[in-house]
């Protein structure tokens, strides 16, 4: 399952992020999210602004960026909410870090689907680099958490690192990929197998061939 943050000690997190604001490409951009929506309703960009507000701190700490209490509660005076209903969206989801991360953070999918088709090889391959569940790397590099399913299960098992998921893993490819990232390179996202595209099958599609190359009507011939 999700393991649990450690959140830093709040006194020297308000030292460092009680005067946080956002930048002006990032207020503009907040504005445009509760700008789609009624007037009185703006608390339904909390989710928007959070993902805003975090990344805004990872560019200040070149990593993937966290979510600072000062900055939960500078993104609900933006919504004029109270602090604990941003709060209670941030500690839900675990798209937001509640402590601080790497440059990378490596997110392992350990549910059923993932464990069954080799997450425990792509867990042996993050430790081999390193990492320690729920760490950050000395040279910060990576941290790495086991998170919940994200949704990827015909192309399992799989890792999201930042933005990108990375899918159809094993220790090698995993390593190649963290190989990659070490060295400041970009590796392919998606399935990590070749000639494999998205989730169909292994050694190409075994029906509606045809609608490989143009979308085809099946249908005068069923």
């Amino acid at each position: 399952m999700a393991d649990t943050q450690n959140i830093p000690d709040e006194a020297e997190v308000r030292a460092k992020w009680g005067d946080f604001k956002f930048t002006p490409a990032t207020q503009k951009a907040a504005n445009r999210e509760i700008a789609k929506y009624p007037a009185g309703r703006q608390k339904s960009a909390v989710m928007a602004l959070l993902d805003l507000a975090q990344r805004q701190v990872g560019k200040d700490t070149k990593t993937q960026g966290w979510l600072p209490v000062p900055v939960i509660e500078y993104v609900a005076a933006q919504l004029d909410i109270p602090y604990m209903r941003a709060y209670e969206v941030a500690t839900f989801y675990t798209m937001y870090n509640l402590a601080p991360v790497g440059k990378y953070h490596v997110q392992v999918c350990g549910t059923t689907p993932c464990m069954l088709r080799g997450s425990d090889d792509v867990m042996a391959a993050c430790k081999n680099k390193g990492m320690v569940k729920g760490k950050t790397t000395p040279d910060g590099l990576f941290t790495l958490t086991e998170v919940e399913c994200m949704g990827n299960c015909a192309t399992a098992p799989m890792v999201q690192i930042n933005d990108d998921n990375y899918e159809d893993l094993d220790y090698d490819k995993t390593t190649a990929v963290l190989d990659a990232l070490a060295a400041d390179k970009k590796p392919k996202t998606g399935t990590q197998i070749n000639g494999r595209h998205t989730s169909e099958p292994e050694g190409g599609v075994t029906s509606l061939a045809a609608m490989v190359e143009k979308n085809h009507d099946y249908r005068k011939e069923w």
